[in-house]
């Protein structure tokens, strides 16, 4: 029988689909101290980013058949090396694309409204000084009509952009290399309805200079955005990232906030995962969530139906 260690989870009825195939999942998380040891009783291993499969986890462990990450990033699984040794890495690019625009959507407006740091200052003051939190918070922006830059234009920035231009946004996209990309914008109570839009991706410096709102969505690359780029970007723009941890340097992020440059930032990814930096979760114009970019109930179903898929793809070979 095939055993499947699902070691950081996996919905319900994903297990479902693989038991029902005759594959024994365990969900039992074992410590990553441990692994080098017990992985060695199991064909393969589903995680999402906090377990890491690196050589010397994959040398241990020559019955290992299969790795699938639940999720975008291959970051924590040395995968080429995996590969070269014989065995499937997949992620699951398809399932969470939605629900990581739809975090990205909530936090431009977020942003634009001051809602996040309303939300601080009205259960301290808003009793006792409502009239000055009104006057502080009054000066928002509405976004229909600004422009969103998009670095990295694979599914998660196309479905961000479809989502933006759908409430009047103007988008702006950069990638690996210029292209043109097709997108369709579905009104969500017309049915079969769709109009396709083609976006030309731009350099990245016009998208710098340019953009209301900048989000991000590549695989990998420290320091991607450090304050070079933060100094082209437009002043009073803000910078969303749901990538990775450490693609915006937070050192020039916390500079460019207090110095103006730019006005506000949301950070679901951060450096030193699971402790990030007391500075950037308490800075007053950084709006930050734990992680969670695919976190809905839906995401996490269509994550676990697609990795099941899958493994029953390929040991069914």
């Amino acid at each position: 029988m095939i055993r499947i260690l699902a070691n950081d989870g996996i919905h319900p009825d994903g297990q479902l689909l693989l038991e029902e195939a005759n594959y024994e999942v365990d969900t039992n998380k074992i410590p990553q101290e441990d692994l080098m040891e017990k992985l060695q009783d199991y064909d393969a291993i589903i995680v999402r980013s906090a377990t890491k499969v690196r050589k010397e986890l994959i040398d241990a462990c020559p019955r290992l058949k299969m790795i699938a990450r639940a999720g975008v990033g291959l970051d924590n699984i040395d995968v080429d090396y995996a590969r070269e040794k014989g065995i499937k890495v997949i992620n699951t690019p398809k399932a969470s694309s939605l629900a990581v625009a739809e975090l990205v959507l909530g936090q431009i407006f977020s942003l634009s409204r001051y809602l996040y740091q309303a939300n601080r200052s009205m259960p301290e003051t808003g009793n006792s000084e409502f009239k000055q939190l009104k006057k502080r918070y009054a000066k928002g922006l509405q976004v229909s009509g600004r422009k969103l830059g998009i670095i990295g234009f694979g599914r998660i920035g196309q479905e961000l952009a479809r989502l933006a231009m759908g409430i009047g946004m103007e988008v702006l996209a950069t990638d690996l290399e210029e292209r043109k990309v097709k997108v369709y914008i579905q009104p969500p109570a017309v049915e079969n309805a769709s109009l396709a839009v083609e976006l030309q991706t731009v350099p990245m410096e016009r998208l710098l200079e340019e953009s209301d709102f900048i989000s991000i969505h590549v695989p990998s690359g420290k320091d991607l955005i450090t304050a070079k780029e933060m100094g082209r970007m437009k002043k009073g723009a803000c910078i969303i990232n749901t990538s990775r941890g450490g693609v915006i340097s937070e050192k020039d992020l916390l500079e460019a906030l207090d110095s103006g440059q730019l006005a506000g930032a949301a950070l679901d990814v951060f450096d030193n995962e699971p402790t990030p930096s007391a500075a950037i979760l308490q800075h007053p114009l950084i709006s930050a969530t734990p992680h969670i970019g695919a976190s809905t109930l839906e995401a996490q179903r269509y994550i676990g139906l697609e990795i099941a898929d899958a493994f029953i793809d390929f040991f069914g070979e």
